[in-house]
């Protein structure tokens, strides 16, 4: 089955611990990684860091759809990361959407573990994530269609590498439980790349 090509830079921005523009075909997202910094006095967590995230659109301002990433996003960081290791801290993650192709939800979320793994905070697990997109003529694939109007429905799974669970899902169109069956196959068996992506990315092998 035809997938789109991932590739990456890390390092790429100077002032955050952590930094890594990935692509997954012409979807282009940059993340950046600050932590643990000193924490505000009324979000101190006595026994963790606190996990905020940042999402810039690439042009306007941030809406509703992008408070969606934030919140999606910080809470799969928040679960992978070692924040009781980090108390009375703060992990900020910020995303920078650059080019949108269809699958840029799973580009953020794959930008953000590449951060925080070149900035060297602790983590409990990687996480990877896959976009499946069912088309009006009832195919699921892992290509965006053209026309985004051809699209029935998107998938977006992100799994961990440590067993391959599902730890976060977002849906979006109509479709049936078959098809989100169908779907979440693909995508676990797409994920098994995108950490091999990820090992090669962390030696040197495989970058941009």
């Amino acid at each position: 089955m035809e997938k789109p090509q991932l590739s990456c830079k890390l390092g790429i921005l100077s002032r955050p611990d952590g930094s890594a523009m990935f692509c997954e075909g012409e979807t282009t997202v940059i993340a950046g990684i600050y932590g643990p910094v000193e924490v505000k006095m009324q979000k101190v967590i006595n026994d963790k860091a606190s996990v905020e995230c940042s999402y810039r659109p690439k042009s306007g301002l941030p809406g509703i759809e992008d408070r969606l990433y934030e919140s999606l996003i910080r809470n799969i960081c928040e679960t992978s990361l070692m924040a009781s290791l980090y108390p009375r801290s703060a992990i900020l993650i910020t995303l920078q959407e650059m080019h949108d192709s269809g699958q840029l939800i799973s580009c953020a979320i794959n930008a953000a573990c590449l951060a925080c793994l070149q900035s060297g905070i602790d983590m409990k697990f990687m996480f990877g994530a896959v976009t499946c997109f069912l088309t009006k003529e009832e195919v699921i694939s892992l290509m965006p269609p053209i026309s985004k109007s051809d699209v029935k429905a998107l998938f977006v799974f992100v799994f961990d590498n440590a067993a391959g669970r599902i730890i976060a899902s977002h849906t979006e169109g109509s479709f049936s439980e078959e098809q989100y069956k169908e779907a979440l196959n693909l995508g676990r068996e797409e994920s098994k790349n995108v950490f091999i992506f990820f090992k090669k990315t962390l030696v040197g092998i495989n970058s941009c």
